[in-house]
């Protein structure tokens, strides 16, 4: 994740006197497999590693007690961020396999804000943001879908590029 910050925007970032902390998922093809079961709650996530150091934990909890938000750069640092709340109780160092599948209606506990790219299609990725949004927009169903399909609608017809490699949004 992080692949749209060159050098400068870190260091721009570094001088706004932006924190940042690294985790780390280990993705496997599962992130990318449509979701292909005729009920959403039967799809299997496959197993992911995620690793979060005790420097990185020890941030993310300074970032909190001092009213911080923790923006999450990457649906693989969502998933990680999420996994570890929801193993521990909150966010520590540790390391595991994550199969946490992220959709509405879902209580982020961590996440205040995420970047992500613009995902597939009945992808995992694409109901994670929808249950982030949703929960942002304070919708009892914890659907934020209308509001994802509308940022996406724009998207193709301004022309963005999708997927891993293309470009991104920021929800808030």
């Amino acid at each position: 994740a992080g692949l749209h910050f060159s050098h400068e925007l870190l260091e721009s970032l570094d001088k706004l006197g932006v924190r940042r902390t690294f985790v780390t998922l280990h993705v496997g093809p599962g992130t990318f497999k449509p979701v292909k079961t005729a009920r959403v709650e039967d799809h299997t996530m496959d197993a992911e590693r995620y690793v979060v150091s005790e420097t990185a934990a020890a941030e993310i909890r300074t970032c909190r007690e001092r009213g911080g938000r923790v923006v999450a750069v990457g649906s693989t640092t969502v998933r990680t961020l999420e996994s570890i709340s929801a193993e521990k109780g909150r966010v520590e160092a540790g390391s595991g396999r994550s199969r946490l599948f992220i959709r509405p209606p879902f209580d982020f506990k961590v996440v205040d804000i995420m970047l992500t790219n613009f995902h597939l299609p009945k992808s995992t990725l694409l109901m994670m943001i929808s249950a982030f949004v949703g929960q942002r927009e304070g919708r009892d169903n914890g659907h934020g879908r209308e509001a994802i399909m509308g940022a996406y609608r724009e998207a193709i017809a301004r022309q963005y590029r999708f997927f891993s490699y293309g470009d991104c949004m920021l929800l808030l």
